[in-house]
């Protein structure tokens, strides 16, 4: 009994040591794997960052580029373009959890706010170079430009700074199939030589979608036929023209974007009501929030993927 009860007490204590052995080497191989950094390349140069960051503060208004390579963010400049308080209804559920610290067109924001998240990251673009030396003190901080006109090569870009090429690649591939597929389904319907034509209407002036936005998912992504007399798109700026030039665009359909303010000025207009599209019914009105900056998205351009035929369908009588 003695003997028994001595091997009893013995392998209660090997197992307990085994236990403690295990954790404590589970817990040293987890610090050791957090501890490490790898050197990423920016507009600025090298710079050393976590190998798996957990507490990103993206300023830079990429945060849907970010979940796109596998990260969460925990701060973001990605709010609506209309009021900064909240997000933009395509990345509600991207960004859900994380806290709002401005707009990304901001050129400074609240160091204080970004510190109480106690960042192991931070993101921002050239737009916020001189708050570089502030927020680099809080957390390693990557600074990236991007063009917007080229969202593939934004996309791309930053995936390169991260290393995630490869997430980035398979992301480009099923949202170019996606597109594809969503543009041969209208083509279908409507034909195949149906035009489109989009723009924000501002302040008595005509924003007009071509080469980026709204308009580069119809016309690049899914393959829709832009109109005769469409203005073309050398640069970030938006080709503006007056409700004449508007007239001298000959469209099929047109999706116009604006406030309810906009809309109503534009609707008491002679030249507007007397455009073929308008009199036949073929226009869809879309809120300024979130459609004005919701193309300039990558997750907000698939979101629209999803959207346009059931936009179009709208408009049928």
């Amino acid at each position: 009994m003695k003997k028994n009860g001595v091997l009893k007490t013995l392998l209660a204590a090997c197992l307990t040591l085994t236990v403690f052995v295990g954790c404590s080497s589970t817990k040293t191989s987890t610090v050791k794997e957090e501890s490490k950094t790898v050197k990423v390349t920016d507009v600025r140069g090298e710079v050393e960052i976590p190998a798996k960051p957990e507490r990103i503060v993206d300023l830079s208004g990429n945060s849907d580029i970010l979940s796109i390579l596998g990260y969460k963010v925990i701060g973001t400049a990605n709010s609506d373009a209309y009021d900064y308080k909240k997000f933009p209804t395509y990345l509600e559920d991207t960004l859900k959890g994380a806290k709002i610290l401005g707009y990304s067109m901001q050129d400074t924001m609240d160091v204080e706010a970004i510190m109480s998240l106690n960042p192991d990251l931070i993101v921002i673009s050239t737009v916020q170079e001189k708050m570089y030396d502030q927020l680099s003190k809080v957390a390693p901080t990557v600074m990236i430009k991007l063009e917007a006109l080229n969202w593939k090569e934004d996309v791309k870009a930053l995936a390169k700074v991260f290393n995630k090429e490869e997430a980035a690649k398979t992301w480009l591939e099923s949202y170019d199939k996606k597109s594809k597929e969503a543009g041969e389904k209208i083509k279908e319907a409507y034909g195949k030589d149906t035009t489109y034509l989009s723009f924000l209407a501002s302040g008595g002036q005509f924003y007009v979608f071509d080469g980026a936005g709204f308009g580069s998912v119809l016309y690049q992504d899914m393959g829709l036929s832009k109109p005769v007399g469409m203005p073309e798109q050398s640069n970030i700026s938006l080709p503006v023209v007056t409700y004449e030039g508007l007239a001298s665009i000959k469209s099929d359909y047109i999706f116009v974007i604006g406030t309810d303010e906009d809309f109503k000025v534009l609707e008491g207009n002679a030249i507007w009501n007397s455009l073929p599209a308008v009199k036949e019914g073929k226009v869809v009105k879309l809120g300024a929030s979130p459609y004005f900056v919701q193309g300039y998205s990558s997750i907000g351009r698939e979101a629209l993927l999803g959207q346009i035929e059931g936009m179009l369908n709208g408009t049928k009588k």
